[in-house]
């Protein structure tokens, strides 16, 4: 199966955090089809700048480096995405999550998630 990985799994993952449900785990560590947005790795960008999340490295090595050890794609904003994005509910505030429903939304995925305010879209989040 094909899943995209919500940001803050994805920083659970990488880390080895209790936090990420042993579900999520599972999956992850499965024989699945892992993408990541690019809006969530600049979401890590702009925390790493702004002083908000540190990483044992720097950004332009590690997170490539995390990627390929952990065969995750990256899904790229595309057009088709932004359509949607401008038709959503604002029931997530969060632009960046926002638009992670609409690329779960075009691209016929679940989400790896425990942000429950995805439950307000017709989506399917699994944690």
């Amino acid at each position: 199966m094909r899943f995209l990985i919500d940001t803050h799994t994805f920083l659970w993952f990488i880390h080895d955090s209790p936090q990420l449900s042993s579900n999520a785990k599972n999956l992850l560590e499965s024989d699945n089809d892992l993408w990541i947005s690019m809006v969530s790795l600049w979401e890590i960008a702009i925390k790493v700048n702004i002083g908000k999340l540190t990483l044992p490295n720097n950004y332009e090595d590690f997170i490539p480096e995390q990627l390929v050890l952990n065969d995750i794609e990256i899904l790229p904003i595309r057009m088709a995405h932004l359509s949607i994005y401008t038709t959503l509910p604002l029931h997530h505030r969060d632009p960046y999550d926002r638009l992670l429903v609409a690329q779960v939304m075009t691209e016929k995925v679940s989400i790896i998630s425990s942000d429950v305010t995805f439950n307000n879209y017709s989506i399917n989040r699994i944690w």
